[in-house]
């Protein structure tokens, strides 16, 4: 099984959405997982996780997770090249260093450079910018790659943001 999650924020409280498909290039059959939280820490540049963490945990005590083959998040897994920590290897160690985490972005993040991919997807000029923990970031590349749709961001991410904005 393979989770997919992204938040969206609004009026101090987070939206938090997790798609469960079973395969990767999946268009359609897929489990909701959704939570609202209040509270939520505000931003803090370079400190994402601090923010986006406790939502993704909170809707993971959910799932089955022994089931879970990996983990996409929405944002990087390492902020630079010295492998500071991010979104996904923060998350990474939560679990216990058992599921691999891929995380893709929309928006380059200039300080990583050596352990980022760019995956180009459909007539885009623009990449999807991916990283990964636990699992080879080339492995990681052909398996986003794979993800239905033919435009830039894959089918399920593009529903997966949708979903998270969608009835607030």
């Amino acid at each position: 099984m393979i989770l997919a999650f992204d938040t969206y924020y609004f009026d101090q409280k987070a939206k938090t959405v997790c798609l469960e498909f079973s395969e990767w290039n999946e268009n359609k059959n897929f489990k909701i997982h959704s939570e609202i939280i209040d509270n939520v820490e505000e931003y803090i540049p370079g400190e994402f996780y601090k923010r986006e963490l406790p939502c993704i945990l909170s809707l993971l005590n959910q799932i089955d997770l022994s089931i879970v083959e990996t983990i996409i998040v929405d944002g990087f897994v390492y902020l630079d090249d010295e492998l500071k920590y991010g979104l996904g290897a923060y998350l990474y160690e939560k679990l216990n260093k058992e599921i691999p985490i891929i995380g893709v972005a929309k928006t380059n993040f200039a300080s990583i450079e050596k352990n980022k991919k760019a995956l180009f997807r459909g007539d885009s000029k623009k990449p999807l910018y991916l990283t990964s923990i636990g699992i080879d970031l080339e492995e990681a590349f052909k398996k986003v790659e794979s993800m239905h749709g033919e435009f830039r961001m894959p089918t399920l991410l593009k529903e997966l943001d949708r979903l998270t904005k969608e009835n607030l």
